[in-house]
This record gives structure tokens, sequence and C-alpha cells, in this order.
């Protein structure tokens, strides 16, 4: 579902936040269009730097990495942190690049 609200391409307010979880040397190889980059390692100690990237705290989030399992994580580190809109995009950039954009490189 996260996948397709992206693919959407909805422009403006409507657009959620693409938050990839995933290392700076895995973001060189590929990479989603408008994705902020925010290493899992890095979350928590850059929760209020990805709520004003949000726009507030309730501001739509998808969190993606390479194949879903660090996104998870930091969707439920998000939640606990208070953040009400965060989703998972299952299957990651794996799976964008083979269901949404085969331009995007795989790894």
């Amino acid at each position: 579902m996260a996948r397709e609200r992206l693919a959407e391409g909805k422009g403006g307010s409507e657009r959620p936040l693409l938050l990839d979880v995933r290392r700076p040397d895995e973001f060189a190889v590929a990479k989603i269009q408008g994705a902020a980059l925010v290493p899992m390692n890095e979350v928590g100690a850059r929760l209020d730097e990805i709520e004003q990237l949000a726009g507030e705290k309730s501001g739509e989030i998808i969190v993606h990495c390479h194949h879903g399992r660090r996104s998870l994580t930091v969707t439920q580190q998000l939640r606990e942190a208070g953040f009400t809109n965060v989703k998972s995009m299952a299957g990651g950039i794996d799976v964008w690049s083979i269901d949404i954009d085969p331009r995007v490189p795989r790894y």
C-alpha cells in the first residue's frame, strides 16, 4: 500500500515524506527520487530533523530500506517517539525497482 501511495506521484503537501534508512553507500547505488536519507543508526539522534521534514509528528511518513526489515524497526521506533502516521514500505527499494520503477538499480 505504501508503494502505491508513493507511486501516485502526488506533489505538494499531499506527498508523504519518504524516509530512506539504508546506509549512505546503499543510497549512492540506488535511490527513489525525493527520498530523505537518515540511516537507521542515526534515527534516534535525528528525530527533530525527521519531524521537521514531515512537517509535524502527524505528518505522513513512509519508511523504506533495501528489503523491509530495517524499515519495520524504524517504523516502530518512530511510533514510540510519538509519530502517528508512519508506514513501512513492504519489500523496500528492491520491490520498488521490480514493481514501480525498473530504472532504479537492483543490488
